[in-house]
């Protein structure tokens, strides 16, 4: 079954809790914040806390995502692409305390790879 990035749990955190992920919208980050990405906000809650977090997906990085492996670049396939993303932060701490987060090469390397089903690469 595929990823469900629109609503999904994540965690447990490094503190023991589990978030409820819900997608809110994906755009491109150029009209709102004059970026060369897309950016992709979520709400995350533990069931006290909801906070936002947005997840920036360089558009070069894309582009070289799309030629290297093929696939043509969707929206749907870049907002689970940031879930995934988004759901190793909370897992493992990285950057949770960020409301913006832009993803890096290997970070979108290895949450491609892991859409395809390989392990997932520490990012």
């Amino acid at each position: 079954m595929p990823f469900q990035a629109r609503e999904f749990q994540a965690g447990p955190d490094p503190f023991g809790r589990s978030w409820k992920v819900e997608f809110v919208w994906l755009q491109t980050a150029i009209s709102i914040r004059h970026s060369d990405s897309v950016d992709v906000k979520f709400l995350v809650a533990d069931g006290e806390t909801t906070e936002e977090k947005v997840v920036a997906l360089p558009n070069p990085l894309l582009l070289e995502l799309s030629r290297s492996t093929g696939p043509p670049l969707t929206d749907p396939g870049v907002m689970r692409l940031a879930a995934l993303h988004l759901k190793w932060m909370i897992e493992t701490g990285e950057d949770l305390e960020k409301t913006l987060v832009t993803m890096k090469h290997d970070a979108l390397a290895g949450a491609h790879a892991e859409l395809e089903g390989a392990p997932a690469a520490r990012r």
